[in-house]
């Protein structure tokens, strides 16, 4: 007998029954309906948004269990919600939403040890002074390997990341260092993976924390003389996140209790994953024994999606929300917004929101409009080349002299200021900086922009060049 939505929901409902109080079966379960079964794909009708969030985030593991009895462990649960206000129009029409299969990560109970019978160690996330340490992963389920989509620009850092994930502190990847500019995943990932590796080992502590509290949390040691009490409570964890790395810079207090952090971590096999937004080799003001140990393990950068990978996010986006939308409109804005995940994210729920509020149809005409706003409001993208010209018709030289090996002054100087300012108004790294500036090594790029950090407080005509040239950049 071939299975029907009617058929699996009864069963589903019949296990869920022994498993939960009649009075929340009644609830929350009586009211819904199956509506449709595709594939290994349920979709079941639910009254209201409410209801669809209380589900997924109380009987979400419940609503799983039955459901892969029932169609496998390829299983799929999609909710169509009934919605009533629909801009004048008489039916009701639904909005479908997919489950998201995933509970809130939950607390993990360590026991430390202690020496003595009055225990001080310190727990920086809560009150101390407790022996048995109640810590918080800090971790977003909702940031997962199903939506961090995979693409050219990627592919390294996710597949060491799920590399990490399926054994961590097992692999060379320790650390994985994850780098690249603003809105390009880094967060997500560092997320996704200690996700998936509470999901895989439900016993390892996991802690995500930013390089920032980080450091608060340190200097807060240091007033409270705890500082040893600090170190220990980090090297009770067996997978450590630590997110904007570069943060760290300067902070030479910070660094030294991370350096010993990261030794004892490493050397018991515990999981060090890091973020940055820039390349080990191009971190200012970290020392050297710290920088050489992010190098001890993989840095894999993340680079701008480029337009499948684009597309694909924004029809992930539009299934997650629910929110059908014409192909021509999902291929405009994957067209316009290229810099950055985040900021293709911001357009495309712009767009929804523009639609819903307004009551508008979603059209190219209004694609256009939001799109234009949106990328008014960010700021422009200056590049490489477009640094050199400007230097180069400021100074009268062609690109080429710019570019060229000649240790004339003047020239010099403006190759010098193109360095500086690319380093300023880009994302790119100093060795890619470099090798489009005439070929140069990261160590040049280095040395222009102290070159012109230095003239700009000891020469006066050397600021009016800065100050001039800023100007034509910022228009």
């Amino acid at each position: 007998m071939s299975k029907t939505a009617e058929s699996v929901w009864e069963n589903c409902l019949s296990f869920i029954k022994d498993n939960i109080q009649e009075q929340a079966y009644k609830t929350w379960f009586e009211p819904i309906k199956s509506v449709e079964l595709t594939d290994n794909a349920l979709y079941i009708q639910v009254p209201s948004k409410f209801f669809y969030e209380w589900l997924e985030e109380h009987y979400v593991k419940l609503l799983k269990v039955a459901l892969t009895k029932e169609l496998g462990k390829s299983a799929k649960l999609l909710y169509k919600i009934k919605m009533e206000n629909t801009y004048g129009n008489k039916q009701p029409f639904t909005e479908q939403l997919p489950s998201a299969h995933r509970s809130p990560v939950k607390p993990q109970d360590v026991d430390a040890p202690f020496k003595n019978l009055n225990p001080e160690l310190k727990n920086p996330f809560v009150i101390p002074g407790i022996r048995n340490l109640k810590i918080e992963s800090q971790l977003n389920a909702n940031y997962s390997f199903d939506n961090f989509l995979e693409g050219d620009s990627n592919r390294l850092a996710r597949s060491a990341g799920m590399a990490v994930a399926n054994k961590p502190g097992g692999t060379s990847f320790n650390p994985l260092l994850i780098f690249g500019g603003v809105g390009l995943g880094k967060t997500h990932l560092a997320h996704a993976i200690g996700v998936e590796i509470k999901d895989k080992y439900p016993d390892k502590t996991v802690l995500y924390i930013s390089a920032e509290v980080f450091t608060q949390q340190y200097i807060d040691s240091v007033k409270k003389n705890t500082r040893n009490d600090f170190i220990h409570f980090y090297q009770l964890i067996d997978v450590l996140i630590i997110d904007d790395v570069q943060f760290l810079s300067g902070k030479s207090g910070t660094q030294d209790v991370f350096f010993h952090i990261f030794n004892f971590l490493h050397q018991n096999g515990k999981q060090v994953i890091l973020t940055s937004d820039k390349a080990p080799v191009d971190m200012q003001d970290i020392e050297q024994r710290l920088l050489s140990r992010f190098k001890w393990g993989l840095s894999a950068e993340l680079h701008q999606p480029d337009y499948e990978t684009r597309i694909s996010i924004l029809k992930n986006i539009l299934y997650r929300d629910g929110v059908e939308m014409p192909d021509e409109i999902i291929e405009y804005v994957a067209r316009n917004i290229k810099s950055n995940v985040r900021e293709l994210e911001g357009a495309i729920i712009s767009l929804i929101a523009q639609s819903s509020f307004n009551k508008k149809e979603v059209t190219l005409e209004l694609a256009k409009s939001v799109v234009e706003k949106f990328v008014k409001n960010v700021k422009r993208e200056i590049s490489i080349d477009y640094i050199q010209k400007v230097v180069s018709d400021y100074f009268q030289l062609d690109i080429d002299t710019l570019q060229s090996k000649t240790r004339k002054r003047h020239v010099v100087q403006a190759r010098q200021l193109a360095m500086f300012f690319a380093k300023k108004f880009t994302k790119a790294s100093l060795a890619n900086i470099g090798s489009q500036i005439g070929d140069r090594d990261h160590a040049t790029v280095l040395h222009a922009c102290k070159t012109v950090d230095n003239l700009v407080t000891t020469d006066k005509q050397f600021r009016k060049f800065v100050e001039d040239i800023h100007k034509k950049l910022s228009l």
